[in-house]
């Protein structure tokens, strides 16, 4: 029935369960799972959950690896949950926030046998709904309980890798500080995830490589005047230059805190405050370095009409990405501004680990 949730529909419902503490059930050829987002669990949850059978936790083998547990699954473990336990001793593990007031949380029990697929999937849906990636799980043996979104969870997989479609909603004039001649484009999704925003300055020429920027939200740094990281001064670096220029465009990507989200980012930086860098401390929530996803600039610029570049960054990564998806950047344009006594160890990280080119 046309009027029915497509899956990508079904998958954005599963986010927002997840968000609000309710299970999804994932579908294998092996069987059906109950998958349910530590971060919000509930004691009722928790006993309805272990009602249904034994219990396991899936973590990213980052974050296994922090705990001193078995990743058998390569990316991630599947933690035997022992009966009895309550919602903070599987917070503990899924939260770092209390890693070091209480380092032992073992021996913990990581399963070999059978597919991981579901857990994996579980973790993904738990990552794009910027929920710490950890996830409880149990196996169905009967029908799945009313009400609850179901999805595939293969068909989910390949959706949750896809690239979404993206689509112009609304731009006018707008005039600014760095430029009278400004022009904002809102962007929507078809996954139901953030919209994107591109800031043209002037009328750059579609013909010829156009200076750019593909600059990822940070709510801290652009909008708090955050003294931590860089971005504030990078943004405002970019469109001075693009002012000066009488051209550019600035694609501001909806990406907090290298894509995990401000929640998530804020629990980073607690960790930073405990003396890890920027990098270790993703680790130990459990995501990677970096979690954006720059395919979103190269389908911005492609819808705007774009297909050279002269880029404003320091990053490498960005350059690859366009690169690799169509977009040919004819010169990589430093941006090195904001250093500070309070992010000189946090662009030094940048540099030594993420290869940034500062």
């Amino acid at each position: 029935m046309a009027l029915g949730p497509s899956l990508t529909e079904r998958l954005n419902r599963a986010r927002a369960d997840l968000r609000m503490g309710l299970p999804v059930v994932l579908r294998g050829p092996d069987g059906d799972w109950l998958a349910l987002a530590v971060e919000v669990l509930t004691p009722a949850r928790l006993a309805d959950m272990a009602a249904l059978g034994p219990l396991d936790l899936a973590l990213t083998a980052r974050r296994a690896e922090t705990l001193k547990a078995r990743a058998y699954d390569g990316d991630l473990a599947r933690i035997a949950v022992p009966r009895g336990v309550d919602c903070t001793w599987l917070r503990g593990l899924a939260d770092p926030a209390n890693d070091l007031m209480m380092p032992m949380k073992g021996p913990l029990q990581a399963r070999r046998e059978g597919s991981a697929a579901l857990h994996r999937t579980a973790i993904q849906l738990a990552k794009s709904a910027q929920l710490l990636p950890a996830a409880l799980m149990v196996p169905l043996t009967g029908d799945a309980p009313e009400g609850l979104t179901c999805l595939p969870g293969a068909e989910a997989d390949t959706q949750l890798a896809a690239a979404a479609a993206l689509f112009p909603v609304a731009a006018a004039r707008l005039p600014m500080a760095f430029s009278e001649a400004g022009r904002l484009h809102i962007f929507r999704p078809d996954d139901g995830g953030a919209e994107h925003y591109a800031i043209e300055i002037g009328a750059p020429a579609r013909d010829k490589p156009v200076l750019a920027r593909l600059h990822s939200a940070c709510f801290t740094g652009d909008v708090l005047g955050s003294l931590k990281c860089d971005c504030g001064p990078q943004l405002h670096a970019a469109l001075t230059q693009m002012g000066e220029a009488g051209a550019g465009v600035l694609l501001y990507l909806n990406q907090e805190g290298r894509g995990i989200g401000l929640a998530n980012k804020m629990r980073a930086y607690s960790l930073q405050d405990q003396g890890f860098d920027t990098v270790e401390a993703n680790h130990r929530l459990g995501f990677e370095d970096d979690e954006r996803d720059f395919r979103i600039g190269s389908a911005l610029l492609k819808r705007l009409g774009f297909s050279q570049v002269r880029l404003l960054t320091n990053n490498p990564r960005k350059v690859a990405m366009l690169s690799a998806n169509g977009i040919d950047v004819t010169e990589r344009v430093p941006l090195q501004v904001g250093l500070g006594r309070h992010n000189a160890a946090y662009l030094a990280t940048k540099a030594a680990k993420s290869g940034h080119l500062l």
